[in-house]
């Protein structure tokens, strides 16, 4: 079976390229070499490259492995789609404006009848 492949936007691209980058250099401030970084992720010296180039094949728990690797740095994926404006935008836009029942009176409703 073929490998399905993943169309990205070039933004994405970009963005994918950037964390890679801020990556290499979490690891290179900390004075830590590639290939303990990547015995301390469980992964390759290859796929340690990989992401901090910014590579899309690379699966995100390796992204994880490697950030927690550099000092715990994984709980910043918490961050991820934290604060999401646009999104609670629309879900304000579509939440249901419930209109206040006028109710009758007692002595309105004994008129009807009568």
């Amino acid at each position: 079976m073929p490998k399905k492949t993943t169309v990205l936007l070039p933004e994405t691209i970009e963005y994918l390229e950037q964390m890679g980058l801020q990556i290499k250099y979490a690891r290179l401030r900390r004075k830590l070499s590639a290939e303990l970084v990547a015995e301390r992720a469980g992964i390759s010296r290859a796929t340690l490259c990989a992401i901090e180039k910014g590579a899309s094949s690379v699966a995100i728990g390796c992204y994880a492995s490697v950030l927690h690797a550099l000092n715990y740095m994984d709980k910043d994926l918490l961050l991820i789609a934290k604060d999401d404006e646009f999104g609670r935008k629309l879900q304000d836009l579509d939440l249901p404006v419930r209109k206040r029942v006028v109710k009758k009176r007692a002595d309105e409703k004994t008129k009807s009848l009568l």
